[in-house]
């Protein structure tokens, strides 16, 4: 089965919550390595938008760790800010995989089931081109490569070609409903 090419790129997925106090540093506005933080928390609930959750991945002996990180500064966020972390993949293959990323305030509209401070609140953008609700504060990307268990590059077409299938058939479910 063919692997999406680098370029294309899956549906947003949102997951928004609350600036809490201990993520933000002594000028008030959230501490830079959070922003990892919470990209983890975007690509995570991506994934389990999709149908899969990181434990399962991990139970099958399979580990996905970041390779390289990328974030471009664009304005803080501060305390009590209603945050949104975009994630989509750009490059899913049998070897690696890319996320790209935004984080954004937005307003307290927007949040339904994310406004009164609950975290975790999720939803699919309905098309990647589509624009973003809310000011950019930071976006960037996450590399990331297929391990097994001794942390040897693995193909996941071939270590577990059920998992690899199942993926790049939501992958494309999801594009066919794409604007």
């Amino acid at each position: 089965m063919n692997s999406h090419k680098p370029g294309w790129s899956s549906r947003w997925h949102e997951t928004s919550f609350r600036v809490r106090y201990q993520e933000t540093d002594q000028m008030g506005v959230v501490y830079h390595a959070n922003y990892l933080t919470w990209f983890e928390s975007g690509r995570t609930e991506m994934f389990r938008g999709l149908g899969f959750a990181y434990r399962t991945l991990e139970s099958l002996g399979l580990l996905l760790p970041v390779t390289s990180a990328d974030l471009q500064f664009k304005s803080p966020a501060r305390y009590d800010d209603l945050i949104a972390v975009y994630a989509r993949l750009t490059t899913f293959s049998a070897l690696r995989v890319v996320y790209e990323y935004e984080i954004r305030r937005v307003a307290e509209e927007h949040g339904e089931g994310g406004a009164s401070g609950a975290s975790g609140t999720r939803k699919a953008r309905p098309a990647a081109s589509e624009p973003l609700p809310g000011e950019l504060l930071v976006s960037g990307s996450t590399s990331h490569v297929w391990l097994n268990k001794e942390w040897k590059p693995v193909r996941i077409d071939r270590a577990q070609p059920e998992l690899f299938r199942a993926i790049t058939t939501a992958l494309k479910e999801e594009e066919g409903g794409a604007v």
